[in-house]
């Protein structure tokens, strides 16, 4: 039997993989929000679905639902990065189960408050931590484990994701908004590192700025330089000469990992990991979350130290 789906933020740039992974699973979107009408995506999957640009009628749809003994089993949240916290509390109170996308919170403290809430509603919160079921990151999580406990990688991680002038003018330009580059475009890649490499030994942060955040991190298994920019001034040259906007790389010991391929498909991977096992909850997006935070707020140190090489493009 399908289950009812609500959905948060359904004029994103996330939130069509989030219809297709509901349509896929074979589920219905009832009823969706938010406050831009550039929505006519959802015709693509669930035209039926009710649609609402004002919070507050949404809440009283939702509400209606469950009088009528209709109620929504699951709200997904695609809603800009400072909202999810207050979405993911709408849905436990109105006793949905949440899936929630990246970042789950921006602050590491506001879990505990959503964990009380699930005591309270018996309702579930689910994270979307899709590398975690890549092929490739399994096979290297198995990799490490079956190495010699003593061994720890070398590992640089580069991501670059060109965003025009219309970034720094969006949410995602505000730091208090989106959490920065290390929570809107890396908190994937931090909670992968640690399912991976073990636990957070140490969290240098190099290079701070709205454009560019880059890093080290010590795990238990590896120590990791990091880049992340949104600037396409930093793009390799392979890149641009390919036209290409964006540039993914994990080097682990001078080899590369390939884990571009069925990138775009891991949210129907995600949904049915939660339907069926409930997928990541709180506690496995905590160390992710606390991450992202502390290189927020950290004093960067500068070129000292281990760095990425890239970093050297900012001297």
């Amino acid at each position: 039997m399908s289950l009812n789906f609500g959905l948060i933020g359904a004029a994103g740039y996330i939130a069509p993989r989030h219809m297709k992974a509901i349509s896929e699973t074979e589920n219905e979107l009832v009823v969706a929000f938010d406050p831009n009408d550039s929505v006519g995506i959802i015709d693509s999957y669930f035209p039926k679905a009710d649609f609402f640009v004002e919070f507050e009628r949404f809440d009283r749809h939702v509400d209606k639902l469950r009088r009528q003994g209709k109620p929504l089993d699951y709200v997904s949240i695609c809603s800009p990065n400072y909202l999810h916290d207050a979405h993911v509390r709408f849905a436990l109170r109105n006793h949905c189960n949440a899936i929630c996308e990246k970042p789950l919170v921006l602050s590491p403290w506001n879990i505990e408050g959503l964990e009380e809430l699930e005591s309270e509603t018996g309702s579930k919160v689910a994270n979307i931590l899709q590398l975690r079921l890549h092929p490739s990151i399994i096979e290297l999580r198995k990799k490490v484990q079956s190495s010699s406990p003593s061994k720890v990688f070398d590992i640089d991680l580069t991501y670059l994701t060109s965003r025009g002038r219309w970034y720094d003018i969006s949410w995602k330009g505000d730091l208090a908004k989106s959490g920065g580059l290390a929570t809107n475009i890396g908190i994937h890649f931090f909670d992968m590192l640690q399912w991976v490499f073990g636990d957070v030994k140490e969290n240098v942060v190099n290079i701070h700025r709205p454009d560019v955040s880059a890093g080290l991190l010590s795990f238990q298994r590896a120590n990791v330089r990091w880049f992340l920019s949104v600037n396409s001034d930093y793009l390799p040259p392979q890149a641009k000469a390919g036209g290409k906007s964006t540039y993914r790389s994990v080097v682990i010991e001078g080899e590369e990992l390939e884990f571009s391929a069925g990138f775009t498909d891991l949210h129907t991977l995600s949904y049915q990991h939660i339907l069926e096992t409930g997928g990541f909850g709180l506690r496995e997006a905590q160390t992710s979350v606390e991450m992202a935070h502390d290189i927020r707020n950290a004093n960067p140190l500068g070129l000292i130290g281990e760095y990425h090489p890239l970093c050297k493009l900012l001297s």
